[in-house]
């Protein structure tokens, strides 16, 4: 990709973006989402392999069919109630519409066939800006309109996208398609509590964004693409490696990490909002990803797992980390402590 391309591509990524999570109209938001979608498909497809095309007509055509739903959506809100603004959404079949956009823009069950597809056929950074910065727009809709929402629909919708995250990622080998179950299955937590605490989804995709982020950019350190690669990974960069395995924890929400702060205020909003089940079903749902979570930590590790195939050993380079990736290793492991004073700024 030529450095103006990338440029362009670039710049209207960050403005689709800005456009939408800042507009009260729905025409605007719209707009916001079409650049977004319009902006990111150079990136998919660059490196020009068959794969990477798929991946980038996929996600075309799937994200033009939810734009076309959710402009759909709020032009029957304004046909029947006059208005167009984002949090007047009051007509029950435009919400009933917007969640199933919103669901198949982000790749919630049971509109999430093309995501896991989209990410293997990316590079490592695209997928990383495919499962973070891509997914706030649409997020950011769902926190303006969840008062209007069905909490049932959503209830469900976010149930089923934690079992089959947990369930779909338990026979994968390639890293990315390891990581995009694990954000199908951390969008289930997001959107189960959105209704009753939107500031708290906000906190569990901020986290959420940081973690990934870490594990996406020391996956793309080492080249790692599957867990035959990740066995060996540890000779390349050691201390990197043994960090990998702390976020991967987090991620998994194991306590005394940072991963763990959502979903223990997540589990207790749901407790007080007397959705007693619903928070114990998503909680032991979650043991689905904690397995394969524990896979990928084990495999970082300077361990080697019983297996019959002899791997080449890389040599050992030195390598400095960037002072990114070991600043959110630091922050996607230590902020535990920090929780109460996070919980008196939501």
């Amino acid at each position: 990709m030529s450095p103006h391309a990338k440029l362009i591509s670039t710049s209207s990524l960050i403005i689709g973006t800005a456009i939408t999570i800042s507009s009260n109209h729905w025409a605007m938001a719209w707009t916001g989402l079409e650049i977004n979608t319009l902006a990111i498909i150079p990136f998919i497809s660059k490196s020009h392999h068959p794969r990477a095309i798929e991946a980038s007509t996929k996600y075309f055509l799937v994200q033009a069919a939810a734009s076309a739903m959710l402009l759909f959506s709020s032009m029957t809100n304004a046909w029947m109630t006059g208005q167009w603004d984002i949090t007047q959404l009051t007509n029950p079949t435009s919400c009933l519409l917007l969640t199933l956009a919103i669901a198949m823009k982000l790749g919630l069950v049971p509109f999430h066939f093309w995501y896991p597809e989209v990410l293997q056929g990316s590079s490592m950074m695209t997928a990383l800006l495919l499962s973070t910065l891509m997914k706030f727009p649409p997020i950011t809709i769902l926190l303006l309109t969840s008062q209007s929402l069905n909490p049932t629909l959503l209830t469900a919708m976010a149930i089923l996208s934690t079992a089959l995250g947990g369930w779909m990622g338990l026979n994968q080998t390639q890293t990315r398609k390891i990581l995009a179950f694990s954000s199908i299955s951390h969008l289930g937590w997001m959107i189960i509590i959105i209704i009753y605490s939107p500031k708290l989804t906000l906190l569990t995709f901020y986290l959420y964004s940081l973690i990934t982020s870490t594990v996406f950019l020391s996956l793309n350190m080492t080249n790692t693409l599957k867990l035959s690669t990740l066995l060996t990974s540890w000779t390349k960069a050691p201390a990197l490696n043994a960090a990998l395995l702390l976020t991967l924890l987090s991620l998994a929400g194991l306590p005394p990490l940072t991963g763990f702060m959502p979903k223990w205020l997540i589990i207790q909003e749901l407790t007080k909002q007397d959705m007693t089940t619903s928070a114990t079903l998503i909680a032991m749902l979650s043991l689905l990803s904690l397995f394969f979570y524990l896979r990928l930590a084990y495999y970082s590790t300077i361990t080697l797992p019983p297996n019959p195939t002899n791997h080449m050993k890389q040599w050992h380079i030195n390598k400095p980390t960037s002072a990114s990736i070991a600043t959110s290793t630091a922050l996607s492991s230590l902020l535990l402590p920090l929780s109460p004073l996070i919980l008196t700024t939501i």
